[in-house]
């Protein structure tokens, strides 16, 4: 299956954002939010840095779009996330009105769009969020797979 180009390319900005979690040791999550073609914000996760649990690359993104756009209704914009949201940040892609969620890879532990369950898709909220995964897949998994394996080991020693 073919990729569309302007996916990947967005999803590469996602993954520079992750990168910047990987080297705070911070779980490699990032995300970019797009309008018109164009990335308006851009956040990683910062959990560990801020000591706050809200500080995941998703309710960045969206906090620094509503900022840029003067609206919290981020009507017409697609968020590129590295890893699949969780329910907390999958309730603020519904709240924020965000048009479609593009994944790079699912989380069988704690993912709401899908793996554990899919809070985007099985429920009557009065927003509904487009999803498409497995946007560069093999990168975004590789990231955070590669990250984990080093924690395990630095704990080890």
């Amino acid at each position: 299956m073919e990729q569309n180009k302007a996916q990947e390319k967005f999803m590469k900005e996602a993954l520079k954002e992750a990168q910047k979690a990987y080297d705070k040791l911070e779980v490699p999550v990032g995300a970019v939010i797009v309008k018109d073609g164009k990335v308006i914000a851009r956040a990683h996760n910062v959990k560990e840095e801020k000591k706050d649990t809200t500080k995941h690359a998703e309710i960045l993104a969206i906090s620094k779009a509503s900022k840029k756009l003067g609206s919290w209704r981020l009507i017409d914009c697609d968020m590129y996330v590295t890893l699949e949201p969780c329910s907390m940040c999958a309730g603020a892609l519904i709240n924020a009105r965000i048009k479609k969620v593009y994944i790079g890879t699912m989380d069988q532990k704690t993912g709401a769009c899908g793996s554990v369950f899919n809070l985007l898709e099985d429920y009557t909220f009065n927003h509904k969020v487009e999803i498409e995964t497995g946007i560069l897949q093999e990168e975004c998994e590789s990231m955070l797979k590669n990250f984990f394996r080093e924690l395990r080991k630095s704990k080890k020693k």
